[in-house]
C-alpha cells in the first residue's frame, strides 16, 4: 500500500509551479519536478543542504534580505515578483508566494514557496488597444488577468471547469472610422449591457481589447460553453444602437474554448484557441460563435 508522503510527493510533483517546502530551520525538504526544471538544480542537490546564493531571493521573504531589496520588484495578488539565477547562470524572473506552515498548536514548522515563470503571466493574448481608451482597457485587462490566473489554478487542482468567450464587435472597426471613437464607445456599452443579460452567476465579463470582450466562464462541457456563446451572439443583436437617429445592427464574432480534463495546456495556450475561433467567426462574416479546437460552428439563429 502507498504511504501518505508517497502520495504527497506524487501530487506535487504533478504540479505545473514549482514548489519548495523549508523546515523550520529554512533547509529544503521537498523540490519538486517543476522547481529542479526551472532553477537548473536536481532535488538531491537541494534537500538538506544549505539554499545556494543564486536561490536566495527565490527561497528567502524579503524580510530576510535587506541588502538585496531591487530582487522583489513588484507585489500584487499573484505573489512577489523576483529575479533569480539559473544554475546555468542566466538570470530567471518568477512570481513567488510563501506560505507559512503552521501545526495543530498554531506553530510555525516550515514554509511552503509557490513558485512560476512570470513570463507565464505576461504572455498572455489580448485584443488590440488604441489610443482612445487605452488606460481603461488595460485596467480591465489586469482585472481579468487576476481572475483568470486564480480560477485557472483552482480548475488545475481539481475545481469547478474552466472556459473563455473571446468576444469582437463585428461593427466595431468600420464604425471607429465612419463615426469615430464617441460612436464606438456608445455602440460598446450598448453591446455590453445586452451580453450582460446573458452571464451565469459567477460569470465575469470585461473588455479584453478597444472593441473586444472576455467572459471567464464555468460550463460543464464545451457543448454547453458552445451553447452558452451562440445564446450571447443573439443577446449582443438586441442592443438597441442607434447614432444621429440611425438604427446600426449589431452583431458579435465569439471564439469559445473550454479547459481539457487533464488541464495540459496553459492558460496562454487555452486563450489562444478562443482567439483563433473568434477569428475563424470573423472570417466566417461574423454575428457568430466557433467552439475551440473541432472548430464546431454554432450556426447564425
Amino acid at each position: 500500500m502507498t504511504d501518505r508522503t508517497e502520495l504527497m510527493v506524487a501530487a506535487l510533483d504533478s504540479r505545473p509551479d514549482g514548489i519548495a517546502l523549508l523546515g523550520s530551520d529554512g533547509a529544503v525538504v521537498l523540490w519538486n519536478r517543476a522547481a529542479e526544471a526551472m532553477t537548473g538544480y536536481a532535488g538531491l542537490e537541494m534537500l538538506s543542504r544549505p539554499t545556494p546564493t543564486s536561490l536566495e531571493p527565490l527561497l528567502l521573504g524579503p524580510e530576510l534580505l535587506p541588502a538585496m531589496p531591487s530582487v522583489f520588484t513588484r507585489q500584487s495578488g499573484r505573489g512577489a515578483l523576483v529575479e533569480t539565477r539559473h544554475k546555468l547562470g542566466h538570470v530567471v524572473q518568477a512570481m513567488v508566494q510563501r506560505v507559512p506552515l503552521r501545526d495543530a498548536l498554531g506553530e510555525c514548522i516550515g514554509t511552503a514557496v509557490f513558485f512560476h515563470p512570470a513570463q507565464s503571466l505576461d504572455a498572455l493574448p489580448h485584443g488590440e488597444t488604441g489610443n482612445d481608451e487605452a488606460e481603461e482597457v488595460q485596467a480591465s485587462q489586469a482585472e481579468m488577468e487576476e481572475r483568470l490566473q486564480a480560477e485557472y489554478e483552482d480548475f488545475a487542482r481539481g475545481g469547478p471547469p474552466v472556459g473563455v468567450l473571446w468576444m469582437r464587435v463585428d461593427q466595431a472597426e468600420a464604425l471607429r472610422k465612419t463615426h469615430g471613437a464617441a460612436a464606438i464607445h456608445t455602440m460598446r456599452e450598448k453591446v455590453r449591457h445586452a451580453l450582460a443579460r446573458g452571464l451565469r452567476p459567477g460569470e465575469q465579463m470585461g473588455r479584453w481589447g478597444d472593441g473586444e470582450f472576455l467572459v471567464l466562464a464555468h460550463e460543464r462541457n464545451a457543448e454547453m460553453l458552445a451553447a452558452h456563446a451562440q445564446t450571447l451572439v443573439g443577446l449582443a443583436r438586441t442592443a438597441d444602437f442607434r447614432w444621429w437617429g440611425d438604427r446600426i445592427s449589431i452583431g458579435v464574432s465569439i471564439g469559445a474554448a473550454q479547459a481539457g480534463d487533464d488541464a495540459k495546456e496553459t492558460l496562454a495556450q487555452l486563450l489562444e484557441l478562443a482567439h483563433q475561433a473568434m477569428e475563424a467567426s470573423n472570417d466566417a462574416g461574423g454575428n457568430r460563435a466557433t467552439l475551440a479546437a473541432r472548430r464546431q460552428e454554432c450556426l447564425p439563429s
